[in-house]
């Protein structure tokens, strides 16, 4: 799913260590304002490896691809929005294939071999 919108809060970084495998984790969160006639404030994080793919700060607008997930924890649900992509709007995030090679006319043309009079054929 997506959404576009501005961020608005960067909330502290957060980290630990799993109880269960005893890996380190890390997670930012963040709440984005949409642009809409009736504005909505949405809280999302990025987990992982992704919270330091991410950094966003207050005021970038940005289009963010994210998942919901839901769980259990002692008969009451909990919902978060987890992302997975955030692209800042008027940013090219892919490189353009091909646009850092040259272009052929700028390349000058290779050193003159010198002439050693030797008796190879080619």
């Amino acid at each position: 799913m997506e959404i576009k919108g501005k961020v608005i809060l960067a909330l502290p970084e957060q980290s630990g260590e799993s109880k269960t495998s005893g890996k380190a984790w890390k997670k930012r969160e963040y709440v984005l304002e949409t642009q809409d006639s009736f504005p909505k404030k949405v809280h999302f994080d990025f987990f992982g490896d992704r919270a330091d793919q991410y950094i966003l700060t207050p005021g970038d607008e940005i289009t963010l691809s994210f998942d919901i997930e839901s769980r259990e924890y002692n008969g009451r649900w909990y919902t978060s929005i987890r992302g997975w992509k955030a692209e800042k709007v008027g940013s090219a995030t892919t490189p353009v294939p091909g646009s850092d090679i040259p272009p052929m006319d700028n390349i000058p043309p290779p050193p003159a071999a010198p002439n050693d009079n030797d008796d190879l054929p080619f």
